[in-house]
């Protein structure tokens, strides 16, 4: 959702500047600055941006500067000089001395200055409104190449979860033998060996066995990567639905890391669990 774009065009009297920042946000949170004769056409540039950038922080500022003398503001001289009198008055009534500085201050009074209205001419908003396009388009150009290099850190990351997944895989037999003997192990210390069932305890033994069992985690753990991918390719803004990929991928790499019982399975578990942060993280800033 990170995105930057300027444009600047010439109006009889004065140059326009247009400048579109766009962050992080889950909603479309605009903030529009604009000048008063241009105050008419809010809802209409609101609208523009909220269908060319959908969503995230959006600021958008529109200044003038002006090159025609006629178009700044002039004293009200009128106005001045009745706040001098009624100021001096008071002054001589409170016995206050006036300041050198009341001239300064009488400016600021309402009214002090004039400033005609400006009525906006249609031919006027049209390029206003042709401005506000380019920089909202090169706005959008920021955001393709900025989710271009996300997209290649959130592939590298998925890419890296599904070469521990088939990590694991080594590890497997090896655990559950590890498993066997442990619970072997357990039972003689606690039974002697001439007492002990072995039917029972071999019985005992699948069942924890398949309790510890991450077959059906690793299959679903694949499944929502590939679907993952799948939606990380499409063209349409689906930030929100990866998110919520990611959480049911955090899910199955939770569960496996509970069900491993394994040194080695826990420890490529671990280096999951930091790539899918680095994805949840570079998701933040995608539509």
């Amino acid at each position: 959702m990170t995105g930057y774009g300027k444009a600047t065009g010439d109006l009889p009297g004065k140059r326009v500047m247009v400048e579109v920042k766009t962050i992080n946000s889950r909603q479309n949170d605009l903030n529009i600055k604009l000048p008063q004769v241009l105050r008419e056409k809010e809802s209409e540039i609101r609208n523009m941006l909220s269908q060319k950038l959908e969503r995230g922080r959006i600021d958008l500022i529109v200044t003038y500067e002006i090159h025609n003398i006629q178009s700044l503001p002039v004293i009200n001289k009128d106005a001045v000089k009745i706040y001098y009198q009624q100021v001096k008055a008071l002054s001589e009534e409170l016995g206050i001395k006036v300041s050198k500085n009341i001239l300064t201050a009488l400016l600021r009074f309402p009214d002090a200055m004039q400033v005609e209205k400006e009525e906006l001419a249609e031919e006027d908003w049209t390029n206003v409104r042709y401005l506000i396009e380019e920089a909202v388009g090169k706005a959008i150009q920021y955001r393709i190449e900025e989710g271009k290099a996300l997209e290649k850190d959130i592939v590298n990351s998925l890419t890296r979860i599904l070469s521990a997944l088939e990590e694991i895989r080594r590890f497997e037999p090896g655990r559950t033998e590890k498993i066997r003997e442990k619970l072997t192990q357990l039972l003689e210390t606690t039974i002697q060996a001439d007492k002990i069932d072995r039917n029972r305890l071999e019985q005992e033994i699948i069942y924890y066995l398949e309790k510890f069992d991450i077959n059906e985690e690793k299959v679903r753990l694949k499944q929502h990567c590939d679907y993952f991918l799948e939606k990380l390719n499409e063209k349409s803004s689906n930030g929100k639905m990866l998110g919520f990929i990611s959480q049911e991928i955090g899910r199955e790499i939770n569960t496996i890391g509970s069900k491993a019982n394994d040194a080695d399975i826990q420890k490529i578990v671990v280096g999951m669990k930091d790539d899918l942060e680095k994805i949840k993280e570079q998701l933040l800033n995608v539509l």
